[in-house]
């Protein structure tokens, strides 16, 4: 930086392309010496930038002094900011300024001063609409990165509650916080989490999405993913306290949580707010939704078309006479059907609200009575595959895997019959039980069989069973820890 306010000002508006929501204010401090406040419109609050900047440097009294002892001055007995931070160079003048804080320059010094005037806007806290509960809290994570952190803070008040800032994206600098509680979750894990963030090589990270890619053990990408994802600040809590890392990102409200397993896709806030016998039954019907969500189809078209004679003779008939009056092969018009679910779905998701209902009733209308009135689609089929699509939203985190699965399994049942399910089951088996995150299995503690923590995979023990063990931090095999 230079030490002539002149140049700094020019340098400035220079590398900002003299943007329009770049601003200067000039100030003439008591003792004659020149100084400015630079600002980006709407990040910073106005009433914080008068309180804690310019009404101070205006009305304080200065000697004669100028220079590096005046900005001295300034830092120390001037400047009311609970945020104040040297800056020495332009890099991080600008990364401030965009971020909310309001720079202070003095003629005759090559330093400024970033000073915490923040008051963008942002979206209030509410419940979050993807992970809605009858028992619980009702506050939601939002865009806003100092919010969250609040939320995860007034939860756990825990000095061991750490949070890590680091800037991801070479032009975004979109700003990310790590949260760990130091005890829980091992130094190896958070020493490699924070290696796999910073290995990130993209410009722009607009969302938590984009980071996932680089927090899957070797960079493998697939179906299933050990990285998880909530937007309820009692979810990551409780993950905290098992050993888990999260992940917030500024800008969006959806916070990862690392390592994440294939068990917790079957467990909600309200299972451990019910009694246990009612929170078992519904995990129980979780993994079987889950099962004739990606099997149903499949199956139906397998035993159709290579062992029809496993169905009664009146429903046979029936099968028999739907196919018969629709031209398509059974196969194809299992998988048309699905597309046009999805598209129905796309189209119900991205609407507004009040044009997503009518989406439904036509879907209903057009395609529930009419096309089986026409002769395009069979009853038999219909029902498999709505029965298969209500069972997927049961289990909504494994939305977009079920959906991937189903068409697999259709794809083989229709091509090898019952024969073509078995091995698609145990290729998918397979291939599930060899993803690990962090060193910790995905299908952790299933495989490796772990019988104190089955007490929270299939059934839920209640909460005086599941204290009887020790609730000290447990080590698992791969060197990654978890707490239940």
């Amino acid at each position: 930086m230079y030490k002539s306010l002149r140049k700094n000002i020019s340098e400035l508006k220079a590398i900002a392309n003299n943007s329009a929501d770049f601003t200067v204010r000039n100030l003439v401090l008591t003792n004659g010496v020149k100084c400015a406040v630079f600002t980006t419109e709407g990040m910073c609050d106005k009433e914080n930038l008068a309180v804690y900047v310019i009404n101070p440097l205006l009305n304080a009294e200065f000697s004669s002094e100028t220079g590096e002892k005046l900005f001295d001055n300034i830092f120390e007995s001037v400047l009311s900011g609970s945020e104040i931070i040297l800056i020495e160079n332009y890099d991080d003048a600008l990364y401030y300024m965009m971020s909310g804080f309001a720079l202070v320059s003095v003629d005759g010094c090559e330093k400024m001063l970033a000073v915490g005037a923040q008051g963008f806007a942002y979206r209030g806290v509410s419940e979050p609409e993807s992970e809605l509960v009858q028992r619980g809290s009702r506050e939601g994570f939002t865009e806003a990165l100092k919010i969250n952190m609040t939320l995860i803070r007034r939860r756990l008040k825990n000095p061991s509650l750490v949070f890590e800032t680091l800037s991801v994206g070479s032009e975004s600098n979109t700003m990310i916080s790590l949260c760990y509680i130091r005890g829980k979750a091992t130094d190896s894990s958070v020493n490699e989490l924070r290696s796999r963030v910073k290995a990130c090589n993209l410009k722009t990270v607009l969302g938590s999405g984009y980071l996932v890619p680089y927090l899957e053990d070797n960079g493998k990408n697939g179906v299933f993913t050990g990285v998880g994802i909530t937007e309820r600040p009692d979810t990551l809590c409780g993950k905290l306290m098992e050993g888990r890392i999260g992940i917030i990102v500024d800008g969006t409200p959806s916070v990862l949580v690392i390592p994440h397993l294939f068990a917790e896709n079957f467990q909600s806030v309200d299972d451990y707010s019910n009694r246990p016998y009612f929170a078992t039954l519904t995990r129980m019907l979780k993994y079987i939704s889950y099962f004739i969500s990606i099997l149903l189809p499949g199956l139906y078209i397998a035993f159709v078309t290579f062992h029809p004679e496993y169905f009664p003779k009146p429903l046979l008939k029936n099968i028999q006479e739907s196919i018969e009056n629709t031209p398509l092969p059974l196969p194809l018009e299992i998988i048309m059907i699905d597309f046009i679910y999805e598209i129905m779905r796309e189209a119900g998701l991205r609407l507004p609200k009040v044009l997503g209902h009518a989406v439904s009733i036509v879907g209903a209308l057009v395609i529930g009575d009419c096309a089986i009135q026409a002769g395009l689609i069979g009853a038999p089929s219909l029902m498999a595959v709505a029965a298969a699509a209500i069972c997927s939203y049961v289990i909504p985190d494994l939305y977009p895997q079920v959906t991937i699965l189903r068409l697999s399994f259709i794809a083989a049942g229709g091509l090898l019959g019952t024969w073509g399910i078995a091995m698609l089951c145990t290729v998918v088996t397979i291939y599930i039980c060899s993803r690990s995150t962090l060193g910790v299995a995905f299908v952790s503690p299933i495989t490796p069989f772990s019988k104190d923590y089955m007490r929270d995979v299939f059934v839920r023990m209640g909460w005086k069973r599941l204290s009887e063990y020790d609730m000290n931090v447990q080590k698992l095999e791969g060197g990654s820890v978890y707490e239940e």
